[in-house]
C-alpha cells in the first residue's frame, strides 16, 4: 500500500540520488573507522531515516509495510552499516513499541526514536537461546513495584549505542513455555545494566554489535511493553514477522548494488580481445543473478501489501527472510567469481559485501529455522499434524 504515488516515487528517487551522491563515498571512511561518522548520522536524522516506520503521530514518516520495504531496498544499496544504524529504530528496536505499547510509552520513547535522538535495541537472544527463543534464562522477579532483571544477551545490534532496550525475560519460573516472558524496556543509564565490548566480526564494519548484562536491574513495573505480563513472546514474534519482511528488504538492496558493480566491471574489463561480459557463461552469472533479484523483489512487495492489508503473512514473512538472505549469498559469490581476483582484494565494494551479507543467513532466524517454520506451517494448512 502506497498512500500518495506521485509523492512517493519522488521520495525514492531523491533516495536513490542520496545513496549515491553522499552515502556510498563514504564506505571506504565507514571501514576504515568501524563507525559511521557523526556527520552522517546527524544527517540521517535530520533527514527523518530514523522514523520511516514510527507513526507520524510519534514523530515518524509512518510508512506502510511497502513502503517501507521499497526504501529499504534503496538505502541498503550502500554499506551495510548505515542501514544498521538507522535499522534499528525502524525495525526491531521501535516495533515492540508501536505494536503493543501502552500510549503512555509510546509518547515517551517513540518521538525520540523517530528523531534518532535515542537508538533502539532488541535484546532476546542469549549464549543458550538463540533459535529456540523461548529458551531464555533472562528472569525478572517481581519486587513491590518493580521488577529485578538478572541474565546476559548476545549478539545485540546496536547494543554499544542503544539509548533504550526492548528485553526479554521470564517472569514466571514456572512456566518454560512462550507465556512465561515478558518484554521489558530498559533505558541505558538503569543501574545494572551494561554492555560489552563491540564483537570483532567477519564483516559489516561500523556496525556495533555486543552483549547485554542485566545485574540485580531494577526496573518499574509500568516497564512491561502493554502494561501485562506473559506477552513478551507474542509481542516479539509480532516485531519479527515484519522485521523479515524489512529484512528480506535489506537483503535485496546489496544483491542489486553487487550486480551493478558486476556488469560495470566486466563490460570494462576485456580478455581475449572482448569485453568479459561478452562470454557466455558470464552472462549466465549475470542472467541468474538479475533472474533471483527480480523474484526476491516481487515476493517482498507481495507479502508487504498482503501485511498492509492486513492479512496473516507468518508463513510468508519466513519465505521471504529464507529466499532474499539465500539469493543475496548466491548473488555475492557470483559477483566476486565474474571480477576473480579483483573480487578478492579488500578495497572492492564486492569483496566488502561479500563479508557482509553473510550475516544474512543467520540473524532474525537462521535459513534452516525458516526451513522448519515453513514446512511445519505447510503441512498444517494441508490439515495434517506431525506428532501428538
Amino acid at each position: 500500500m502506497i498512500r500518495d504515488p506521485s509523492a512517493f516515487d519522488e521520495t525514492l528517487s531523491a533516495l536513490r540520488r542520496y545513496v549515491r551522491e553522499r552515502l556510498i563515498p563514504r564506505e571506504a571512511e565507514v571501514e576504515r573507522l568501524d563507525e559511521v561518522p557523526a556527520d552522517v548520522v546527524e544527517d540521517l536524522a535530520t533527514r527523518g531515516f530514523f522514523g520511516w516506520s514510527i507513526p507520524e503521530a510519534w514523530g515518524g514518516a509512518g510508512m506502510t509495510t511497502e513502503e517501507l520495504v521499497l526504501g529499504a531496498m534503496e538505502l541498503s544499496q550502500a554499506s551495510v552499516a548505515f542501514r544498521a544504524r538507522v535499522g534499528t529504530n525502524t525495525g526491531i528496536g521501535s516495533e515492540a513499541l508501536v505494536a503493543d505499547g501502552t500510549p503512555a510509552q509510546q509518547a515517551r520513547y517513540l518521538p525520540l526514536l523517530a528523531s534518532g535522538e535515542l537508538t533502539g535495541a532488541f535484546a532476546l537472544t542469549e549464549p543458550d537461546a538463540g533459535s529456540d527463543a523461548t529458551a531464555l534464562k533472562t528472569s525478572a522477579v517481581r519486587d513491590g513495584d518493580h521488577y529485578v532483571l538478572n541474565g546476559t544477551k548476545c549478539f545485540i545490534t546496536n547494543a554499544p549505542i542503544a539509548g533504550l532496550f526492548t528485553v526479554m525475560a521470564r517472569t514466571d519460573p514456572s512456566d518454560r513455555s512462550a507465556s512465561g516472558i515478558s518484554a521489558f524496556l530498559v533505558e541505558r543509564a538503569t543501574p545494572g545494566l551494561s554492555t560489552g565490548e563491540p564483537y570483532r566480526k567477519m564483516g559489516q564494519a561500523g556496525s556495533p554489535v555486543s552483549e547485554v548484562h542485566l545485574i540485580d536491574c531494577r526496573v518499574p513495573a509500568t516497564s512491561i511493553i502493554g502494561g501485562a505480563e506473559g506477552m513478551g513472546f507474542k509481542t516479539a514474534m509480532k516485531v519479527l514477522n515484519k522485521q523479515r519482511i524489512h529484512l528480506a528488504a535489506l537483503c535485496t538492496g546489496p544483491a542489486i548494488r553487487m550486480l551493478d558493480e558486476a556488469v560495470a566491471w566486466t563490460c570494462q574489463r576485456r580478455q581475449f580481445g572482448q569485453p568479459v561480459a561478452g562470454f557466455q557463461l558470464v552472462q549466465a552469472l549475470i542472467a541468474d543473478c538479475q533472474t533471483e533479484i527480480q523474484a526476491a523483489r516481487a515476493l517482498i512487495l507481495q507479502t508487504a501489501r498482503q501485511r498492509d492489508d492486513g492479512e496473516d503473512v507468518a508463513m510468508q514473512a519466513s519465505i521471504c527472510k529464507y529466499f532474499a538472505s539465500e539469493m543475496c549469498g548466491r548473488v555475492a559469490d557470483r559477483c566476486v567469481q565474474m571480477l576473480g581476483g579483483t573480487g578478492f582484494i579488500q578495497g572492492h565494494p564486492i569483496e566488502r559485501f561479500y563479508r557482509d551479507v553473510r550475516l544474512f543467513r543467520l540473524y532474525e532466524g537462521t535459513s534452516q529455522i525458516h526451513q522448519l517454520n515453513i514446512a511445519k506451517r505447510t503441512i498444517a494448512a494441508a490439515g495434517h499434524r506431525l506428532g501428538d
